[in-house]
């Protein structure tokens, strides 16, 4: 799939396809290879067009937010409802957004649950289709428009994304992928939220490293992987926002 951009008049211009997105994002993995996380974002606000910063409000997501209020308060920031979160997760969302002074925060949220899943009930019987319903279409709606997007996603978090780097090309859709903390460790996240006084998402002292839908996170034991607590007892470690070969991603570690 190619992406057809639009020229000052507003007509389309020529289709990016995927050779000139992969050249770019091979440019920028080379440009920014030795450069920190603040530098990275900065880079792709500046160099790689019109980004938007997709965020869940979860447990490590503050670093993100703070380094885009820094650069910019803005950003676009894309927040999915999926109408199953936590009630902590809603208030920390409105809490966060406030302190740090993000001025360009988007809910986002499926328009279609009260027809295809009026009684909740999707989750027993299909988890995929329902993170694709709740979180996925809507998220791609949202970004439909934008050259690129940063995720929070690291390669500590599971080994689907062990080689991650800076810059990516999402398959099928002709969009960049940044993760400007690829290769941070836990270490590093704590002590940029201990540095900059951030705030904690509360659940996170009561067990949960990982935040997702109340119904499918679970708390995490002494000496499980953070993400343990995700879709618990399935062979699931993503929701599915992030495409491989033109397809959503749902496959274990």
């Amino acid at each position: 799939m190619t992406r057809i951009d639009h020229d000052i008049h507003g007509h389309p211009a020529a289709p990016r396809s995927e050779e000139a997105l992969a050249e770019q994002v091979a440019a920028l993995n080379a440009r920014f290879k030795h450069h920190s996380a603040t530098s990275v974002m900065e880079g792709a606000l500046r160099d790689a067009g019109n980004i938007a910063l997709v965020s869940s409000f979860g447990a490590e997501s503050v670093v993100l937010l703070h380094m885009a209020a820094v650069i910019d308060p803005m950003v676009p920031v894309l927040f999915v409802d999926t109408e199953l979160l936590f009630t902590e997760t809603l208030v920390y969302q409105q809490e966060v957004s406030e302190r740090l002074g993000l001025k360009n925060v988007r809910v986002i949220k499926a328009d279609d649950i009260a027809e295809k899943d009026p009684y909740g009930a999707l989750r027993f019987s299909d988890t995929d289709a329902c993170c694709t319903l709740r979180k996925t279409i809507p998220l791609q709606k949202a970004l439909a428009g934008y050259d690129g997007w940063i995720t929070g996603r690291k390669r500590f978090q599971s080994g689907t994304r062990a080689a991650l780097d800076f810059f990516e090309v999402e398959d099928g859709t002709g969009r960049i992928k940044i993760n400007p903390l690829a290769h941070w460790a836990p270490e590093d996240v704590r002590a940029y939220m201990d540095e900059n006084r951030l705030p904690r998402h509360p659940l996170v002292a009561k067990g949960y490293p990982s935040i997702g839908c109340a119904p499918c996170t679970s708390p995490v034991a002494e000496g499980e992987d953070p993400r343990a607590g995700r879709w618990r007892n399935q062979n699931k470690v993503e929701c599915g926002i992030h495409v491989v070969d033109g397809k959503f991603v749902r496959t274990g570690a």
